[in-house]
Protein backbone atom coordinates (compact mmCIF):
# COMPACT_ATOMS: atom_id res chain seq x y z
CA UNK A 1 0.00 0.00 0.00
CA UNK A 2 1.28 3.36 -0.77
CA UNK A 3 1.40 6.07 1.94
CA UNK A 4 0.91 9.66 1.13
CA UNK A 5 1.42 12.04 3.56
CA UNK A 6 -2.28 13.70 3.48
CA UNK A 7 -3.30 9.65 4.55
CA UNK A 8 -0.74 9.38 7.14
CA UNK A 9 -2.04 12.69 9.01
CA UNK A 10 -5.36 11.34 8.85
CA UNK A 11 -6.33 10.37 12.26
CA UNK A 12 -7.62 6.65 12.36
CA UNK A 13 -11.08 6.23 13.83
CA UNK A 14 -12.02 5.28 17.46
CA UNK A 15 -12.23 1.30 18.09
CA UNK A 16 -10.40 0.76 14.97
CA UNK A 17 -7.62 -2.12 14.99
CA UNK A 18 -3.78 -0.92 14.72
CA UNK A 19 -3.35 -3.06 11.56
CA UNK A 20 0.96 -3.44 12.21
CA UNK A 21 0.29 -4.67 16.13
CA UNK A 22 -3.70 -5.83 15.88
CA UNK A 23 -4.33 -3.68 18.94
CA UNK A 24 -7.07 -1.61 18.91
CA UNK A 25 -6.04 1.69 18.97
CA UNK A 26 -7.08 4.67 21.74
CA UNK A 27 -5.72 8.07 21.70
CA UNK A 28 -4.34 9.21 24.57
CA UNK A 29 -6.52 12.17 25.63
CA UNK A 30 -4.03 14.53 25.88
CA UNK A 31 -2.22 13.59 22.84
CA UNK A 32 1.45 14.15 25.01
CA UNK A 33 4.43 11.30 24.43
CA UNK A 34 3.91 9.37 27.60
CA UNK A 35 7.60 9.76 28.81
CA UNK A 36 6.80 13.74 28.74
CA UNK A 37 3.23 13.60 30.22
CA UNK A 38 3.69 15.43 33.63
CA UNK A 39 0.64 13.36 35.07
CA UNK A 40 3.46 10.49 35.19
CA UNK A 41 6.66 11.95 36.14
CA UNK A 42 6.11 10.54 40.03
CA UNK A 43 6.05 6.91 38.37
CA UNK A 44 9.10 7.71 36.03
CA UNK A 45 10.74 8.78 38.98
CA UNK A 46 10.29 6.09 41.61
CA UNK A 47 11.05 3.48 38.64
CA UNK A 48 14.03 5.18 37.60
CA UNK A 49 15.73 5.49 41.77
CA UNK A 50 14.53 1.74 41.76
CA UNK A 51 15.94 0.39 38.53
CA UNK A 52 19.14 2.92 39.30
CA UNK A 53 19.06 1.22 43.04
CA UNK A 54 19.51 -2.10 41.29
CA UNK A 55 21.97 -1.82 38.69
CA UNK A 56 23.81 0.12 41.39
CA UNK A 57 23.85 -3.08 43.77
CA UNK A 58 24.20 -5.59 40.59
CA UNK A 59 27.32 -2.90 39.84
CA UNK A 60 28.70 -3.08 43.54
CA UNK A 61 28.30 -6.97 44.50
CA UNK A 62 28.57 -8.75 41.04
CA UNK A 63 30.26 -6.59 38.47
CA UNK A 64 32.85 -4.72 40.40
CA UNK A 65 34.27 -7.00 42.21
CA UNK A 66 34.60 -9.84 39.35
CA UNK A 67 36.05 -7.03 38.04
CA UNK A 68 38.39 -5.83 40.13
CA UNK A 69 39.25 -9.38 41.06
CA UNK A 70 40.62 -10.11 36.96
CA UNK A 71 42.06 -6.53 36.99
CA UNK A 72 44.34 -8.12 40.27
CA UNK A 73 44.73 -11.52 38.53
CA UNK A 74 45.66 -9.68 35.78
CA UNK A 75 48.31 -7.88 37.73
CA UNK A 76 49.25 -10.75 39.41
CA UNK A 77 50.45 -12.23 36.66
CA UNK A 78 52.00 -9.30 34.94
CA UNK A 79 54.31 -9.25 38.06
CA UNK A 80 54.89 -12.67 37.85
CA UNK A 81 56.12 -12.29 34.28
CA UNK A 82 58.34 -10.11 34.63
CA UNK A 83 59.76 -11.52 37.69
CA UNK A 84 60.13 -14.29 35.53
CA UNK A 85 61.62 -12.30 32.68
CA UNK A 86 63.89 -10.76 34.89
CA UNK A 87 65.34 -14.04 36.36
CA UNK A 88 66.15 -15.50 33.10
CA UNK A 89 67.61 -12.48 32.19
CA UNK A 90 69.93 -12.69 35.15
CA UNK A 91 70.56 -16.81 34.52
CA UNK A 92 71.32 -15.08 30.31
CA UNK A 93 73.83 -12.77 31.47
CA UNK A 94 75.25 -15.19 33.81
CA UNK A 95 75.57 -17.91 31.33
CA UNK A 96 77.06 -15.16 28.30
CA UNK A 97 79.38 -13.82 31.12
CA UNK A 98 80.46 -17.62 31.64
CA UNK A 99 80.66 -18.67 27.82
CA UNK A 100 83.10 -14.77 27.04
CA UNK A 101 85.23 -16.17 30.52
CA UNK A 102 85.33 -19.86 29.01
CA UNK A 103 86.17 -18.31 25.60
CA UNK A 104 89.05 -15.73 26.43
CA UNK A 105 90.30 -18.77 28.51
CA UNK A 106 90.27 -21.26 25.57
CA UNK A 107 91.94 -18.44 23.21
CA UNK A 108 95.03 -18.30 25.88
CA UNK A 109 95.24 -21.91 26.53
CA UNK A 110 95.07 -22.24 22.28
CA UNK A 111 97.58 -19.46 22.10
CA UNK A 112 99.83 -21.19 24.60
CA UNK A 113 99.22 -24.45 22.72
CA UNK A 114 100.36 -22.82 19.72
CA UNK A 115 103.24 -20.97 21.11
CA UNK A 116 104.29 -24.04 22.62
CA UNK A 117 103.78 -26.65 19.54
CA UNK A 118 105.88 -23.65 17.39
CA UNK A 119 108.46 -23.56 20.00
CA UNK A 120 108.88 -27.57 19.46
CA UNK A 121 108.72 -27.36 16.13
CA UNK A 122 111.80 -24.85 15.91
CA UNK A 123 113.60 -27.37 18.01
CA UNK A 124 112.93 -30.02 16.02
CA UNK A 125 113.89 -27.98 12.55
CA UNK A 126 117.31 -26.71 14.16
CA UNK A 127 117.91 -29.86 15.04
CA UNK A 128 117.11 -31.44 12.01
CA UNK A 129 118.65 -28.59 10.08
CA UNK A 130 122.05 -29.06 12.33
CA UNK A 131 121.95 -33.04 11.54
CA UNK A 132 121.69 -32.25 8.21
CA UNK A 133 124.69 -29.88 7.76
CA UNK A 134 126.61 -32.26 9.79
CA UNK A 135 125.96 -34.83 7.32
CA UNK A 136 126.38 -32.40 4.42
CA UNK A 137 129.98 -31.36 6.55
CA UNK A 138 131.62 -34.90 6.50
CA UNK A 139 130.27 -35.40 3.34
CA UNK A 140 131.96 -32.29 1.77
CA UNK A 141 135.24 -33.26 3.77
CA UNK A 142 134.53 -36.76 2.57
CA UNK A 143 134.77 -35.22 -1.05
CA UNK A 144 137.09 -32.78 -0.80
CA UNK A 145 139.60 -36.14 0.44
CA UNK A 146 138.64 -38.15 -2.59
CA UNK A 147 138.72 -34.92 -5.00
CA UNK A 148 142.19 -34.76 -3.04
CA UNK A 149 143.40 -38.63 -3.45
CA UNK A 150 142.29 -38.04 -6.90
CA UNK A 151 144.13 -34.79 -7.89
CA UNK A 152 147.23 -35.88 -6.29
CA UNK A 153 146.72 -39.58 -8.54
CA UNK A 154 145.91 -37.61 -11.22
CA UNK A 155 149.19 -35.22 -10.66
CA UNK A 156 150.96 -38.99 -10.40
CA UNK A 157 149.49 -39.60 -13.24
CA UNK A 158 150.39 -36.42 -15.54
CA UNK A 159 153.71 -36.91 -14.51
CA UNK A 160 153.87 -40.38 -16.23
CA UNK A 161 152.35 -38.80 -18.70
CA UNK A 162 154.44 -35.91 -19.50
CA UNK A 163 157.19 -38.30 -19.09
CA UNK A 164 155.89 -40.49 -21.81
CA UNK A 165 154.53 -37.54 -23.98
CA UNK A 166 158.18 -35.61 -24.05
CA UNK A 167 159.87 -38.93 -24.19
CA UNK A 168 157.72 -39.36 -27.72
CA UNK A 169 157.85 -35.64 -28.29
CA UNK A 170 161.72 -36.07 -28.42
CA UNK A 171 162.05 -39.00 -30.10
CA UNK A 172 159.63 -37.37 -32.91
CA UNK A 173 162.18 -34.41 -33.03
CA UNK A 174 165.41 -35.38 -32.72
CA UNK A 175 165.26 -38.71 -34.14
CA UNK A 176 166.59 -40.16 -30.76
CA UNK A 177 165.62 -41.76 -27.69
CA UNK A 178 166.44 -39.90 -24.84
CA UNK A 179 167.14 -41.28 -20.98
CA UNK A 180 164.36 -41.81 -18.83
CA UNK A 181 166.39 -39.70 -15.93
CA UNK A 182 166.75 -36.44 -18.70
CA UNK A 183 163.01 -36.80 -19.20
CA UNK A 184 162.47 -37.05 -15.09
CA UNK A 185 164.26 -33.99 -14.79
CA UNK A 186 163.13 -31.61 -17.64
CA UNK A 187 159.68 -32.32 -16.64
CA UNK A 188 159.88 -31.68 -12.98
CA UNK A 189 162.00 -28.38 -13.94
CA UNK A 190 159.59 -27.18 -16.06
CA UNK A 191 156.94 -28.00 -13.43
CA UNK A 192 158.95 -26.06 -11.03
CA UNK A 193 159.56 -23.00 -12.65
CA UNK A 194 155.21 -23.00 -13.96
CA UNK A 195 154.51 -23.09 -9.94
Amino acid sequence: MFVTPAYAEEAPAEGTVHTETGVPNTEHASGVFPPFDSSTYASQLLWLVITFGIFYMLMQKVIVPRVGGILENRHDRIAQDLDEAARLKSEADAAIETYERELSAAKAKAGQIASVARDEAKVKADAERASIEADLSAKIAAAEVRIGEIKAKAFAEVDTIAIDTVGSIVEQLIGTKATAADIKAAVSGAAKQGA
